[in-house]
C-alpha cells in the first residue's frame, strides 16, 4: 500500500461520527450502554441455551451461533470506536486497519450466512415437520454452521488483499469510525473499477444472494403457515418468523445501503449512519427480537437465572461446601 507511489502509509485518521468534544462525551455513554446490552444480552442468551436441555435443538443451535457473531462482530468495531471518541488522537495503525477491516467483514459475512440458514431452518420445520430431525440432523448442523464460518474468512482474504492493493492520494484521513471497504477505496487515485466490481460482487454472493433465499423461503413458509387450522398454531409460526424477519429487514437492508452503491454515489456521512445498524443496532437487537417474542427462551433465561442465583448463593454463604 503506498501514497502517491513514493511514500507508505504508516496509520490513517478516523474522523468518527462527530469532532464536537460535548457531543462525543454523550456518544461514548450512549454507545458504552449499547455494547454491554449487546454483551450481556448475547452472552445470556447463549448460557440459557446451553443450561438447558429443552432448547438443544437445530434452531437454537444457529441462535448460539449468531449471538457469539453479533458478540465478537460489535467487539470489531465498538471498542476501538470508543477510544477514539475520548481521544484526541485518533489514528489507526495501517496493520490495525487492514485486521480490522478483515475480521469485520468475515464476521458479517458469517452473520449473513447463519441468517439464511436460520430461514432454511423454519423453512424445514413449518413445511416438512414430520422430516425435521433427519433434513436438520445435528452432524448436518455442525456441518453448515462450520461452513458459515469457514467460507467468508477465506473470501474476505482476497477481497482485502485486493482492496489494500489500490494506490491511495490526497491524505490519510477515513471519514468513519472504523476502516471500512468503501471508505478506504475512496483515498485511491487512478481506476479502482476492477476493486469495485469484486466488492459488487461479493456484496451480491453475501447480500442479495442470502436475501432472495430468505425471500423465497418465507414466502413459501407464510403459504404453509396458512394453512394450519388452529389461530393460535398459526399465531406461534408466525411469531417465530416474525422475529427473524425483523433481524433481517434491519441487517441486510442497512448492509445493502452501504455496499451495494458504486463509489461515485457513496456518501461517507450516510455510510457511517448505516454502519450503526448493521455494527451496533442489529447485535443488540438480535437478542431481544428473540427472547420478548419467544416463550421458550424467557423461560430458560428464567431457569438459568434462577440455577446462576443459587449457584452465587452457595458459593457466598457455604464456600467449602461441595
Amino acid at each position: 500500500m503506498s501514497w502517491n507511489n513514493d511514500t507508505y502509509i504508516k496509520e490513517f485518521i478516523l474522523l468518527g461520527l462527530t469532532s464536537i468534544p460535548n457531543v462525543q462525551h454523550i456518544l461514548f455513554i450512549i454507545f458504552l450502554i449499547m455494547y454491554l446490552a449487546i454483551l450481556f444480552a448475547n452472552a445470556l442468551i447463549i448460557l440459557a441455551t446451553v443450561m438447558d436441555s429443552r432448547l438443544h435443538t437445530p434452531m437454537y443451535f444457529f441462535l448460539i451461533n449468531l449471538s457469539f457473531v453479533d458478540i465478537c462482530y460489535s467487539s470489531s468495531s465498538i471498542p476501538r470506536m470508543l477510544r477514539d471518541l475520548l481521544s484526541a488522537k485518533k489514528t489507526i495503525s495501517f496493520e490495525e486497519c487492514v485486521a480490522q477491516m478483515y475480521i469485520f467483514l468475515s464476521l458479517g459475512g458469517t452473520e449473513c450466512l447463519l441468517l439464511a440458514i436460520m430461514a432454511y431452518d423454519r423453512y424445514i420445520a413449518i413445511c416438512y415437520p414430520l422430516h425435521y430431525t433427519s433434513i436438520i440432523s445435528k452432524t448436518t448442523c455442525i456441518k453448515i454452521a462450520a461452513a458459515a464460518w469457514v467460507c467468508p474468512f477465506l473470501l474476505s482474504n482476497f477481497h482485502v488483499t485486493l482492496t489494500w492493493s489500490v494506490d491511495l492520494c490526497g491524505h490519510n484521513r477515513v471519514n468513519h469510525f472504523m476502516c471500512e471497504v468503501p471508505e478506504v477505496l475512496s483515498l485511491a487515485c487512478g481506476n479502482v473499477t476492477v476493486v469495485e466490481s469484486v466488492v459488487f460482487a461479493v456484496g451480491v454472493l453475501f447480500l442479495i444472494v442470502p436475501v432472495s433465499f430468505i425471500t423465497i423461503t418465507y414466502i413459501n413458509i407464510i403459504r404453509a403457515i396458512l394453512k394450519i387450522s388452529t389461530f393460535s398454531g398459526r399465531k406461534k409460526a408466525f411469531s417465530t418468523c416474525g422475529s427473524h424477519i425483523i433481524v433481517v429487514t434491519l441487517f441486510y437492508g442497512s448492509s445493502m445501503a452501504a455496499y451495494l452503491k458504486p463509489q461515485s454515489e457513496s456518501s461517507p456521512d450516510a455510510n457511517k449512519h448505516f454502519a450503526l445498524f448493521y455494527s451496533i443496532v442489529t447485535p443488540l437487537l438480535n437478542p431481544l427480537v428473540y427472547t420478548l417474542r419467544n416463550n421458550e427462551v424467557k423461560s430458560a433465561l428464567k431457569v438459568s437465572w434462577h440455577k446462576l442465583w443459587k449457584i452465587v448463593h452457595t458459593s457466598i454463604h457455604h464456600p467449602h461446601k461441595p
